[in-house]
């Protein structure tokens, strides 16, 4: 709450959209991919042509194809990502110089930022904090799917295709149990994506969190927890039941 009125009276209701013009753009690409390589990993996992929800997969055949979804898409979404982290931690307008304490403003927009930091960093520097960003989705994105598919067999009757308030709840409670896993990844991550600003602090994945516990305790690994699961439950549990929906209609 303390960040939310901070950020509101700082930078107003626009404050709270910084960033997001490159991942709203990028979303359906990089959902497709998620989704895509999910369905046909386990489709050759399982030797199938479609989804049968009457003959369901093994656990461990849908936890190796969501780890694989994850892989899939790092390499993609890692630049729009950290464009997307940069931009939202410039508290402060380019063309007025900032308060003590705050970051000097370095980008004028996505298309900026990214040109800056390939100029200054090279290609390498628009994949800074992917290693994180990777050890973060891989095995996330295993249990993802896994809660996704074992609490929509469980509150399914055998050989029944689940309502649509199953999918609801499953993809929401599959969302909120992957951002539980994710969230000590995801801080790694954003403070790798932010190294480069002012100057190099960390020197990889092991060097940040050891100096981030140190300086913070552990609990800093938990920073955002409470935000990112309120938003991933209904955000999930509509982009599950669209992907289900979705496959019905197409197939």
């Amino acid at each position: 709450m303390d960040c939310i009125v901070k950020t509101y009276k700082a930078e107003t209701v626009l404050g709270f959209f910084k960033g997001m013009s490159f991942p709203v753009s990028s979303v359906a690409i990089s959902n497709s991919l998620i989704f895509g390589s999910y369905s046909n990993a386990l489709l050759y996992l399982t030797d199938t042509k479609f989804k049968d929800w009457k003959k369901p997969p093994q656990n461990s055949d849908i936890y190796i194809a969501g780890c694989f979804s994850g892989l899939v898409q790092v390499y993609f979404t890692a630049p729009v990502d950290l464009i997307k982290v940069r931009l939202q931690n410039q508290t402060e307008s380019t063309k007025r110089k900032p308060k003590p304490g705050h970051l000097q403003a370095l980008y004028k927009g996505p298309t900026h930022c990214a040109i800056c930091v390939f100029r200054e960093e090279g290609i390498v520097g628009l994949f800074r904090g992917s290693f994180a960003l990777a050890l973060r989705d891989v095995p996330t994105m295993g249990i993802y799917f896994l809660t996704y598919e074992v609490l929509c067999k469980w509150m399914t009757k055998e050989g029944e295709v689940p309502s649509a308030w199953t999918m609801l709840f499953a993809g929401g409670c599959a969302g909120t149990v992957g951002w539980g896993f994710a969230n000590p990844m995801d801080v790694i991550k954003s403070r790798l994506q932010m190294d480069g600003m002012q100057g190099v602090q960390y020197r990889g994945v092991l060097d940040c969190i050891i100096k981030s516990i140190r300086q913070e305790g552990a609990k800093v690994l938990l920073k955002g927890l409470t935000i990112n699961s309120l938003r991933a439950f209904p955000v999930n549990a509509v982009t599950f039941l669209s992907y289900e929906m979705l496959l019905q209609a197409c197939r």
